[in-house]
């Protein structure tokens, strides 16, 4: 564990921001509780991108169940291809991520798009050992393994479920209903903010790789020929790029919003979310200096996406992700159409009717009833989408369709295939997605790291947190200088109108006053308020407030003091 990673773990679980769950019992990796501070900062990171990516983009919240059952991963294809690779030591068992070990050990940055045999040729031409015993791995099979947490739902053996390895496929699903609600016009976006679940192999650095965790993820659906975004509120945002070809060089390109589309460096949608995440991740407390947006490399793509540029940030020399924005196309939403019995289309209206000839097939029945039984409605769905993609196979005597794997051959004539004129006033069509999605326990984390600051004040080590006051726990600490002669009932008479007026307050009187600061300036509290002997003394009654970063002090009165907080 590196050195500010270190620090920042141990006045997390010190102050009580994250620590390891259920150590009574001795933990379980991979899991992690957030503490009183935490869970407050977390709540605030999430409300303010509630208010950014929801609210102020006129988008609209859901919560979906977090266990889902299994066809849902089976059309989205998690369940053949939601893998990361895994080495298992010969000598002491351990379970081994295969491409963290080789990033961990050797100067390759991304080895997460390498195969399976290529990740075993560098272990071998490495000979790279385990990281527990320190055995040779070379020669050891490196194989996929998924990451979905299996569970039954219902008594006995139920109906296979799974605990969703992202918040996404709760919105996709629901589209139909979504739809309706968006009155059936396009663009809209759906947010959802929400626990997801990945047995990882090997959980790591507290908050970055847990198998628990919360992600804020939007699906913006659009009309890919139709809808572009408004770029003018983003256009000026400068960004710090990391494109595929200038990997590994270390070098990265700086571009505005606009540059990066009309350079046709970043797909438009896509430029535009960067330009508001970086705006808002400047707003809570990243660090610019540590931040950038890294392209993925073709082979590192999830499935579903054509495109897509993490935003990462430095701790400790390693870049985390802490978002993705991913250009999904229409892959869900189409395994979906496809794999259940809803419509996720919409209709898009034509300025006129149009006149065109269409294939028509009205398939028989009475003959594919008896004939297939049970399978009779998904041939009839394959001999219509037969007609729209292949109609000059009707030509022939019998056509082919692939029905659960079975391949079988229908009689054209029981088909009733034809092509005819007709008039149409618009079309059905499957939208396509943009998606930026993001980790908040990353974000938090990240947050802590780049606020945290050791600094010397009046001669003594301080421990400063230089949280944004958007997301800092506490908005303002009250204290009595000391608890006697009326300063305690005037300190905590100034907490409670403070509260009355939405301020988030911490009181105490313990210990010297000094103590006391130092203990807010760990937790990033930015503003103290200290009521003195001269308090009693002023008339108007005054009070000394200290600011966080600068350490300095000065006399408000207390009947400005709600207005000169805010």
């Amino acid at each position: 564990m590196n050195n500010l990673t270190k620090k920042v773990s141990e006045l997390s679980k010190r102050r009580g921001f994250f620590f390891q769950s259920s150590e009574a019992y001795g933990g379980v990796a991979g899991f992690q509780t957030f503490g009183p501070e935490g869970a407050e900062l977390k709540r605030n990171i999430e409300e303010s991108w509630r208010n950014t990516f929801s609210r102020e983009l006129g988008h609209r919240e859901i919560q979906a169940p977090t266990i889902m059952p299994e066809p849902v991963f089976k059309a989205s294809g998690h369940l053949d291809g939601f893998d990361d690779m895994i080495i298992e030591c010969p000598e002491c068992k351990s379970s081994i991520r295969a491409d963290h070990l080789v990033e961990d050990n050797t100067e390759i940055e991304e080895a997460e798009g390498f195969s399976t045999e290529k990740i075993a040729e560098i272990i071998a031409d490495h000979d790279l050992e385990c990281s527990n015993c320190e055995t040779s791995l070379t020669g050891i099979e490196v194989e996929d393994f998924n990451l979905m947490f299996e569970t039954s739902i219902g008594p006995g053996n139920g109906q296979p479920g799974y605990l969703r390895p992202e918040t996404a496929q709760g919105i996709f699903v629901e589209f139909p209903r979504l739809k309706e609600y968006a009155r059936n016009q396009l663009p809209f976006g759906i947010t959802q903010i929400g626990k997801a679940y990945r047995n990882e192999i090997s959980p790591r650095k507290g908050l970055v790789r847990v198998r628990e965790f919360t992600q804020a993820e939007l699906e913006h659906f659009i009309d890919p020929d139709e809808d572009e975004p408004n770029l003018d509120k983003v256009q000026d945002v400068e960004l710090k790029l990391y494109p595929v070809d200038k990997q590994g060089s270390g070098e990265y390109i700086t571009k505005t919003v606009e540059e990066a589309v009309e350079e046709d460096i970043v797909h438009n949608w896509v430029a535009y979310y960067l330009g508001i995440a970086k705006k808002w991740y400047k707003e809570i407390g990243v660090d610019m200096d540590r931040f950038r947006f890294r392209q993925h490399q073709k082979g590192e793509r999830a499935h579903y996406a054509t495109d897509c540029w993490d935003a990462e940030a430095e701790i400790d020399g390693d870049w985390i992700e802490i978002a993705g924005f991913a250009y999904r196309g229409c892959y869900d939403l189409t395994k979906h159409h496809e794999h259940s019995r809803e419509d996720f289309t919409i209709f898009k209206e034509y300025d006129e009717p149009v006149t065109k000839e269409k294939t028509v097939v009205q398939p028989d029945m009475g003959y594919l009833g008896p004939e297939y039984g049970g399978k009779a409605q998904k041939v009839a769905k394959k001999i219509g989408e037969l007609a729209q993609n292949s109609p000059e196979e009707f030509e022939k005597e019998a056509v082919n369709v692939e029905v659960d794997g079975e391949k079988l051959e229908i009689p054209t004539d029981k088909c009733n295939f034809e092509v005819k004129e007709v008039t149409e006033s618009g079309e059905h069509i499957i939208p396509h997605v943009v998606e930026p999605s993001f980790g908040v326990g990353r974000t938090v984390y990240t947050v802590l790291a780049h606020a945290y600051e050791e600094d010397e004040i009046d001669g003594e080590e301080r421990r400063v947190l230089h949280l944004s006051r958007e997301v800092s726990p506490t908005e303002v600490a009250v204290f009595p200088l000391m608890d006697k002669d009326g300063l305690g009932d005037k300190a905590q008479e100034i907490a409670a109108k403070l509260r009355e007026k939405g301020f988030s307050v911490k009181y105490d009187d313990t210990g010297n006053i000094g103590k006391r600061y130092r203990r807010q300036d760990e937790v990033g509290t930015p503003v103290c308020v200290t009521v003195d002997y001269e308090t009693l003394e002023d008339s108007p009654e005054t009070v000394t407030v200290r600011d966080r970063d600068s350490t300095e002090q000065e006399r408000v009165e207390i009947s400005k003091l709600v207005d000169y907080l805010r």
